[in-house]
């Protein structure tokens, strides 16, 4: 098959999954990875992985299927950072879904769901591994499911639909007032070098990194 896979920000660490999931199925498929909606040159299948831009009507029928990745069990947690939103919430399970790209947003046919665990004490980077891992076994799916000429099932009705909004920068501000057992999971889903939390104090603004260390570590 053509494939194309559109992810439209070059430093998103899904990138290195994405590279991997090309070179594990290069001999098999015709594999692109592209950046702007305006490179996309047609195919059998377009997977959109964080994906910015919309991809409209004009875009997708350059394809057989266009697929979405989006975390969370829909018609649940539409919108933007859905399993960002989700663990703030308290949430420790957080499910993919793989869906039809419509016009309206998160709003397709479902293909496949997958689930994974989120333990507790997990950071930023070992949540991006989960959740990758959980996107590139749904991407395999999708091409046996292709392949096999599976069709998608629609949204079910009897699930009412919540949203997520657009996540600010304000949205990783921590209070420094509040103890570090509190502030943890907030800050432990932060990416420091995109996303860092951050708190404002003697009128300066810090950022946090928070690292994993083990007690045998210098």
């Amino acid at each position: 098959m053509k494939i194309t896979v559109l992810c439209t920000d070059a430093d998103h660490p899904v990138n290195d999954w994405l590279m991997r999931w090309k070179d594990l199925h290069h001999r098999q498929h015709d594999i692109y990875i592209c950046r702007d909606r305006q490179d996309l040159c047609g195919g059998d299948v377009l997977f959109l992985v964080s994906c910015s831009q919309i991809i409209n009507a004009k875009y997708r029928e350059k394809y057989r299927h266009v697929l979405v990745l989006h975390a969370s069990d829909l018609p649940k947690g539409r919108g933007w950072s859905p399993h960002i939103w989700a663990l703030l919430e308290g949430e420790k399970t957080i499910t993919v879904s793989l869906l039809d790209a419509e016009d309206s947003v998160d709003t397709g046919a479902i293909w496949a769901k997958r689930t994974f665990e989120v333990p507790a004490h997990a950071l930023h980077d070992e949540i991006h591994e989960l959740l990758f891992d959980t996107e590139l076994a749904l991407m395999d799916q999708a091409l046996l499911l292709v392949a096999d000429g599976k069709t998608p099932a629609p949204q079910s009705p009897d699930v009412a639909a919540s949203y997520y909004p657009k996540r600010s920068p304000t949205d990783s501000e921590v209070d420094p007032a509040q103890p570090l057992s509190e502030l943890f999971n907030t800050i432990r889903v932060m990416d420091p070098s995109r996303y860092p939390a951050y708190f404002q104090l003697h009128g300066h603004i810090y950022t946090i990194e928070m690292k994993k260390v083990s007690p045998n570590d210098d």
